[in-house]
C-alpha cells in the first residue's frame, strides 16, 4: 500500500499541473465546455491525492512500531483538540474534557486516534448553530470505555456496518468531504492496542463514538443495540 500510493504521486502530479498549464495558458482558445472539463479532471485529481495521502497515513499506522507506555489520556486528547480549535477558531464550539483515567499505549498513536474523532465531530456537528463536543469515560465489564460524542447530524445505524470500512462513507463529498479512511485508522490503532472501537447515533441528533484499550475481557452485550468492530 506504502509503495503504491507513494508512486501514484508521481502521475498526479503530473496531471493536475498540464491541467493548469492548459487552462492559464490556452483559456482564450479552449471553449467553455473544454474549461469546464479541465476543472473536473483537477478537482479528481485532488480528491485522490486525499485519498493516497489517507492510505499513506494509514499504512505509516501500521508500520509504526507501538511504544507503549503510560500516558495522560487527557493530555493527549487536549493536545488533539487544541490544534483542530485553532484551525476552527472561526466556529461556535463548546468543548467539555472530563477528567480520564491514565492507560499504557502509543502516544502518537493515541493522539491521533482522538485527532481523528474530534475532527469527524467539528465536520458533522458544523450546520449546528452552537457544536457540543464531549469527551469523557465509563466503565463496562470492567474495562474503561472513552466516549466521543457530538451534537451533529448523526447517521442511521442501520447502516453501522460501513462506518469503519476503508473507503465507505455514510455521506456524499457533497454534504460533507471525506475519504473514508479517518474511522478505519482509528479502528486499526485500537486493534493495536487490544481495544473495540464502535458506534452509537440518531440520525438527526449526533454521534457517540466509543473505544476500549487493552480489553481484559471482549463481550457482545452491546451487539444487539450498537454496531461494533
Amino acid at each position: 500500500t506504502y509503495s503504491v500510493s507513494h508512486d501514484l504521486r508521481a502521475p498526479l502530479r503530473a496531471i493536475k499541473g498540464f491541467s493548469e498549464i492548459l487552462t492559464n495558458d490556452y483559456t482564450e482558445q479552449l471553449p467553455e465546455g473544454a474549461l469546464r472539463y479541465l476543472d473536473l479532471v483537477k478537482n479528481n485529481v485532488e480528491q485522490m491525492d486525499q485519498l493516497i495521502s489517507g492510505l499513506l497515513r494509514l499504512s505509516h499506522v501500521m508500520r509504526h512500531p507501538l511504544h507503549k507506555q503510560t500516558v495522560s489520556i487527557s493530555a493527549l486528547a487536549n493536545q488533539a483538540w487544541q490544534e483542530l480549535a485553532d484551525i476552527h477558531s472561526e466556529r461556535n464550539v463548546e468543548f467539555t474534557l472530563h477528567n480520564l483515567p491514565d492507560s499504557e499505549g502509543d502516544p502518537v498513536l493515541l493522539k491521533q486516534v482522538f485527532s481523528n474523532l474530534l475532527d469527524n465531530a467539528l465536520k458533522f456537528s458544523r450546520e449546528r448553530p452552537i457544536a457540543r463536543i464531549e469527551i469523557s469515560c465509563t466503565t463496562m465489564d470492567g474495562n474503561i470505555v472513552y466516549v466521543v460524542k457530538d451534537n451533529g447530524v448523526g447517521f442511521d445505524m442501520r447502516y453501522a456496518e460501513k462506518l469503519f470500512r476503508l473507503f465507505q462513507r455514510l455521506h456524499s463529498n457533497r454534504e460533507y468531504e471525506g475519504t473514508g479512511i479517518g474511522l478505519t485508522t482509528v479502528q486499526r490503532i485500537i486493534h493495536r492496542h487490544s481495544g473495540r472501537v464502535w458506534a452509537d447515533s440518531t440520525l438527526g441528533r449526533g454521534t457517540e463514538l466509543y473505544f476500549t484499550i487493552n480489553e481484559t475481557k471482549l463481550t457482545d452485550k452491546l451487539q444487539s443495540s450498537r454496531q461494533i468492530t
